[in-house]
């Protein structure tokens, strides 16, 4: 994807900020970046922070080569129906969470050059991790462009399609939540057995980004890493053996199998067509 490639966002929320705001830091042009949006003071605020052209409608908007929508999906056939024409000949990136490929495809007329992204929101701090999932018989041309939109904000991968993108859904879209929750529970019963707040909350956070800066910095497997600070007859087996005493792992397919489960059951709902 070229320098002077023209961007649209559809949708100026959170997420479209953040990958407005990675592709600048990254040597993309403001003039190459169109948002359009129908809040006045999210237009606003876009024009302001990032020097975009912010507008309620494309009137006048230059033609684009990459589209993405970022609107929330119950509102993403109503916006597909609305911007078929103009992305007639574009790249057609959906961000929305739920919505098929095929059915996308069906409310813009037959478009073929779809790729479904699920980014999560690390993403608002450079940090997130996208799943990326084409249209059939997508260009590699068009994957270099998607995958380059979503390394502003971090990393992203691909995967096979709808299933794939339910899969990455239940696992780095909704992960972030369980990582939160595991700081929480540290922090709770920190303060349960001791610890003022503000101590147990920053012993948790501190130690989550330590061990995951750790494993990345590591040619080694989280499990390799595990069993060197694990030492026989220690604190660390002594609590290890009690998570694992728990079904901790048990949990975790449970947790994933459940959000999985749930995408591919909004995939169904959100993709009916009114009868």
């Amino acid at each position: 994807m070229s320098g002077d490639t023209v961007i649209r966002f559809i949708g100026g929320g959170n997420m479209a900020s953040a990958l407005v705001g990675g592709l600048l830091r990254t040597g993309r042009p403001a003039a190459a970046v169109q948002v359009v949006e129908p809040d006045a003071a999210a237009r606003e605020r876009l024009s302001r922070e990032f020097g975009v052209d912010a507008r309620a409608d494309t009137a006048g908007m230059a033609p684009c080569k990459v589209a993405v929508l970022a609107v929330k999906p119950q509102m993403l056939r109503e916006v597909a129906h609305a911007h078929a024409a103009s992305l007639a000949d574009a790249l057609v990136v959906s961000v929305a969470a739920g919505i098929r490929l095929a059915d996308l495809s069906r409310w813009l007329g037959g478009h073929r050059r779809i790729v479904r992204a699920m980014p999560n929101t690390p993403a608002l701090v450079g940090e997130g991790v996208t799943g990326l999932a084409a249209s059939p018989g997508l260009s590699q041309g068009d994957r270099t462009a998607a995958q380059t939109l979503f390394d502003a904000v971090g990393s992203s991968l691909w995967v096979d399609g709808d299933a794939g993108i339910d899969l990455v859904t239940a696992i780095s879209g909704s992960g972030p939540a369980y990582m939160m929750l595991m700081v929480e529970a540290l922090t709770s019963v920190g303060v349960t057995q001791g610890l003022d707040a503000t101590r147990a909350q920053q012993l948790a956070l501190d130690t989550m980004a330590g061990a995951v800066a750790l494993m990345r910095s590591s040619t080694e497997t989280p499990a390799t890493l595990r069993a060197r600070v694990t030492s026989p007859g220690g604190t660390t087996e002594r609590g290890i053996a009690a998570l694992q005493g728990g079904d901790f792992e048990a949990l975790v397919s449970a947790a994933v199998t459940a959000a999985r489960a749930r995408a591919t059951e909004l995939g169904d709902i959100l993709g009916k067509d009114p009868a």
